[in-house]
């Protein structure tokens, strides 16, 4: 299987050059779910200025980039930053749960920035997505992926 091998690779990699962490502890994880999040958040934010550009309303483009960067996420979060090894079906009802509670936050803090405010929509997205990013490190630490001896 292609996600175990690049796994196994990620955790030596990150032993090897962090070797006072674990697989369990709150700073491995949080650097990997960065390095995962910034690949996935710096494409889909990308797209997300070229569809807002000319084409569709900021919630709209959101809305249609938010479900693929969250099913790319789940993916590279739960082999390479959380190191899962629960069950998928319960670990992605979770991990949609959480996101629908990352999509809320995001279009709440569009609305009220943006739409109630006037703030330039490129901008509070920016923020939004470290805003929505912190909530979910949480989510996915505590809820999604748990693991019985946390560091």
């Amino acid at each position: 299987m292609v996600t175990g091998k690049l796994g196994l690779v990620w955790r030596y990699w990150m032993h090897k050059h962090f070797a006072a962490l674990t697989k369990n502890s709150f700073l491995t994880q949080l650097a990997s779910y960065s390095l995962v999040g910034v690949a996935i958040n710096l494409a889909g934010f990308l797209i997300y200025l070229l569809l807002t550009w000319k084409w569709l309303d900021p919630k709209m483009a959101v809305s249609l980039m938010y479900p693929i960067g969250a099913f790319l996420g789940y993916f590279g979060n739960s082999k390479l930053a959380f190191f899962y090894s629960g069950s998928h079906l319960f670990g992605l009802l979770r991990y949609v749960l959480a996101h629908f509670i990352g999509y809320g936050t995001n279009i709440a803090i569009l609305y009220t920035f943006v739409d109630l405010l006037g703030y330039p929509h490129p901008f509070i997205q920016a923020i939004a997505i470290f805003v929505v990013a912190g909530i979910l490190f949480l989510l996915f630490r505590y809820y999604v992926f748990p693991q019985k001896a946390l560091a």
